[in-house]
């Protein structure tokens, strides 16, 4: 018998500090206007240093434990996306675990910068399918406020914290009907970290050619989201929702255009979050959910891009 990872629950987290466009005004040499044109963005959560990303986590991860109905004990995987962990080792999956009391079982981060969350979600699918596990706890929580130089309106203006969790469970009827994932590091130089000030884990500032990166991602997601419905057997008419990562407002367009989809079939959460890297897919998804505009037997697609490069794609019915 085929088994199947089906979205049994999710949940959010936002810091409470929001720093928008008008606040960057003051300290930078840019505009509200400057930001939204370019970006969409008019807004972004920041992360008070008494938080860390496994705290955000667990917020989160409890909130889509209390929707999924399923109790921490029955979780048979954890994975957290993040890119910003506070320590090396243990994983942020195992501090999290300890603070859900979840029995033992696999738990690990992945590194995947933006597509972090595709490539979990990708990761617990197999694992479900294969039978191996019942319940999976995914999260992507980043805390990118970390990683930036304030003074680079280039990047600074881009990323915002938070943490987004979904629970999978086994079922007999279809759920995530296809995902896939890659990447191509011959593009590592485009976008990248490298030692700087900073003398904690995080090693340095954000670095990025945009507007190469700009071209590479509008370029690799018409050709990804593509196989992605042929993998699924769907054609672009049969989707209801496209979720994709909250980069750029122009790159999210660009992608509905090549799908032939309308603005009103993408879940949009930028201007509000701003980029917040793995954790961007999970809390978009999670607000669709909420004001009920994601609705039982949809079809959502969800896409990323991001540093290495790497992307990654799912196709759900939900």
């Amino acid at each position: 018998m085929n088994m199947y990872a089906r979205l049994a629950g999710t949940g959010g987290y936002l810091p409470q500090k929001i720093l928008t466009n008008h606040d960057l005004e003051k300290q930078l040499d840019t505009s509200d206007e400057w930001i939204t044109t370019r970006t969409g963005i008019k807004q972004r959560h920041i992360i008070s240093e008494d938080e860390s990303i496994v705290s955000m986590a667990e917020i989160a991860a409890k909130e889509a434990l209390k929707n999924a109905e399923v109790n921490a004990q029955d979780i048979g995987l954890i994975i957290v996306a993040t890119c910003t962990p506070e320590r090396a080792f243990p994983s942020s999956a195992c501090l999290l675990q300890e603070r859900l009391q979840i029995p033992a079982c696999p738990a690990f981060d992945v590194m995947a910068a933006c597509a972090g969350f595709s490539y979990a979600l990708h990761i617990a699918n197999q694992l479900i399918q294969a039978q191996q596990i019942r319940y999976a706890l995914v999260i992507g929580s980043e805390a990118m406020s970390r990683l930036v130089d304030w003074q680079d309106r280039s990047t600074c203006i881009l990323f915002g914290d938070g943490a987004g969790a979904v629970v999978l469970k086994a079922d007999n009827t279809p759920g995530i009907l296809a995902s896939q994932i890659s990447a191509d590091g011959q593009y590592s130089k485009l976008l990248y970290t490298e030692k700087g000030n900073n003398q904690a884990l995080y090693r340095g500032y954000i670095q990025m050619q945009g507007s190469e990166v700009f071209k590479i991602a509008v370029k690799t997601l018409s050709h990804l989201v593509e196989e992605a419905l042929h993998l699924a057997g769907l054609r672009s008419d049969q989707l209801d929702w496209l979720v994709p990562h909250q980069a750029n407002v122009r790159i999210i367009e660009a992608t509905a255009r090549h799908l032939k989809l309308s603005p009103e079939k993408i879940i949009l959460t930028i201007a509000e979050h701003g980029n917040t890297s793995a954790a961007s897919i999970p809390l978009a998804l999670h607000q669709g959910i909420c004001d009920k505009r994601i609705k039982p037997g949809q079809h959502l697609l969800l896409e990323s891009f991001g540093a290495g490069f790497t992307w990654g794609s799912a196709v759900i019915r939900y």
